[in-house]
């Protein structure tokens, strides 16, 4: 396997990777180490960990990390509900007058009541292709559960007291990904190989569109992307991403415009900003301005 070849499986995908990206992927899958990409909302970080399992065809376990995230929503919990039916099971039958205390609470504290999450899930032994093991947005979870991460990433394994060692001697497909609303720790980056993920240049854009949008118009999908560049420049405060370029396109392809005008772009804006600063910014700058720039870049790029 070479890097052509994961831009060759992931572009089959509907995901088309830089060479970037698609060497990162593959150090990271040879290598065995978890991938960390960085970068803006919107450039593809998450939608990249959904192909690589689509290509891979392993599973897709995904943790979305948020303030005050611990081990019992990421690592494990237990059934509670199901572990009292069960004690009222043996009241009913009259099991627990025959079970010393010790026993039932063995019986409690079993796997069959352990709620496995997601990153005990993806260190399962499993047949097939590992897992893809998608921690989103990290840098939003705080420092301890950072630290817990860290330490599970290192071994691949996971200590249940009540049941034992969960680890897997083929490791899932480990990518993390930041919006850098805080910076992540040294001490994961080092664990890690990191990218950080650009918006698209202008033939990748709109590449993405005319693959994403197959019914889209030629000159309509380079005027949207190039439409879409120009915002990004105007120092918004929510740049789109190409997912906002991609639902951009196809708002425009059903109201069946060939063609960027002032009145199209005025009227699904909406589409591909979502604050309202943002569109006092673009109406300041002039939607006209915005519409002549993409039509010539576009006549450019013929």
């Amino acid at each position: 396997m070479t890097p052509a070849d994961v831009s060759t499986a992931l572009s089959a995908q509907g995901y088309l990777p830089d060479e970037g990206i698609a060497t990162s992927v593959f150090l990271a899958m040879t290598l065995r180490r978890p991938l960390l990409l960085e970068g803006e909302a919107g450039v593809g970080k998450t939608e990249l960990a959904k192909s690589l399992a689509k290509a891979t065809g392993g599973e897709l376990i995904r943790l979305q990390c948020y303030e005050g995230i611990d081990a019992s929503q990421a690592v494990y919990d237990w059934d509670y509900a199901k572990q009292l039916l069960h004690l009222r099971a043996t009241e009913a039958t009259g099991e627990s007058q025959s079970t010393t205390a010790d026993a039932l609470e063995a019986e409690l504290y079993g796997e069959r009541f352990l709620i496995k999450r997601a990153l005990l899930r993806a260190i399962e032994p499993t047949e097939g292709p590992p897992p893809v093991l998608l921690i989103d947005e990290v840098d939003r979870a705080d420092d301890e559960f950072e630290a817990y991460l860290l330490e599970i990433l290192s071994d691949f394994q996971v200590t249940v007291p009540e049941v034992g060692v969960f680890r897997t001697d083929r490791p899932p497909l480990v990518v993390l990904t930041s919006n850098r609303t805080r910076d992540v720790h040294d001490a994961l980056k080092r664990r890690c190989l990191y990218h950080w993920v650009e918006h698209p240049d202008f033939d990748r854009e709109v590449e993405i569109v005319k693959l994403r949008v197959p019914d889209v118009d030629d000159v309509l999908a380079k005027q949207v992307a190039a439409a879409v560049e120009g915002l990004r420049a105007l120092n918004l405060y929510k740049p789109p991403g190409v997912a906002e370029t991609i639902d951009w396109a196809t708002a425009l392809g059903r109201l069946g415009a060939k063609r960027l005008d002032d009145s199209v772009v005025e009227h699904t804006l909406g589409t591909v900003l979502k604050y309202r600063e943002d569109h006092q910014r673009v109406e300041q700058h002039g939607i006209g301005e915005i519409v002549k720039q993409a039509i010539e870049k576009g006549l450019l790029h013929a």
